[in-house]
């Protein structure tokens, strides 16, 4: 299979995450990491970065995760299942998503991703089911 694999490229892939502002800083088969900065226009009540915003960013960097671990023969991946566990709201700075895969099957593909502050504190968790797509 031929694909992107500078985080630049993959996240032009993606252009929602890319529209978000979610910047891609690492992708590797072992671990994914990018980031999303805290924006007014991106919150709910109260200043807190809504949690929508967290997912997508746990979801695009977890899919380039997934991506990246295909097996022989896949051509591209979707999410089937995501959970996502909110720990703290964000306030300001950047959150930063380090996503790891859980478990690579032929199938399904299942992959966590923490989402941490500035202060390196938790502030969200997700595991998703990725399905590997073939034409």
């Amino acid at each position: 299979m031929t694909s992107p694999s500078a985080p630049a490229e993959l996240l032009a892939a993606m252009p929602f995450a890319a529209g978000l502002g979610i910047e891609l800083h690492e992708a590797t088969a072992e671990r994914c990491a990018g980031s999303l900065a805290w924006s007014p226009g991106a919150c709910t009540v109260g200043g807190a970065l809504h949690g929508g915003a967290l997912m997508a960013l746990a979801d695009s960097v977890g899919a380039v995760c997934a991506y990246l671990n295909l097996p022989e023969g896949a051509t591209g991946t979707s999410t089937v299942e995501s959970k996502t566990n909110f720990l703290r709201a964000v306030t300001a700075g950047r959150v930063h998503a380090t996503a790891r895969p859980l478990h690579i099957g032929g199938t399904l593909l299942v992959v966590q991703t923490d989402l941490r502050d500035d202060a390196e504190r938790l502030v969200g968790q997700t595991t998703q089911t990725q399905i590997a797509l073939r034409r």
